[in-house]
């Protein structure tokens, strides 16, 4: 991303500012700030079909790493955010390890679905960089 590391970061793990580059989702934190043992809401819809995905910061490392544990019925696993500095700006990894439901079943489900998620996770981080190479937004005055 065109932004220095310390922006990205910050950025990625501004929780609730990720509702507005995260595709269909709407995320809220508990007060208190960010730390280990923090607790997380995603709500993704598509298509009037949602779901809820609870979370716990499990790692809490800034400004390189923040894992989360995705303790819901449909998502379970962890998700990783990693920023690295790079030529012009910075590295930024987003990984998601997760353990489906329904088993084998659940896995087989997925493979059609996989091409879409990719594709959410792409425009998700695609939005986030535009938003970081405008800048801070300037209220009018």
């Amino acid at each position: 991303m065109a932004a220095p590391p310390l922006v990205v970061w910050e950025a990625l793990t501004d929780w609730e500012g990720q509702s507005s580059w995260m595709v269909a989702t709407t995320v809220t934190a508990e007060p208190g700030g960010h730390r280990t043992g923090e607790r997380l809401e995603a709500v993704t819809r598509v298509i009037g079909v949602g779901f809820r995905d609870p979370m716990e910061v499990i790692r809490w490392d800034p400004p390189r790493r923040a894992d989360v544990a995705h303790l819901g019925r449909v998502v379970r696993g962890t998700g990783t955010f990693a920023v690295e500095p790079a030529p012009g700006g910075a590295w930024c990894v987003w990984a998601e390890d997760l353990d489906l439901p329904l088993g084998s079943l659940g896995r087989l489900g997925f493979v059609p679905l996989r091409p879409a998620f990719r594709l959410m996770l792409r425009r998700s981080l695609r939005r986030l960089a535009r938003q970081l190479e405008r800048g801070p937004r300037r209220s009018g005055g």
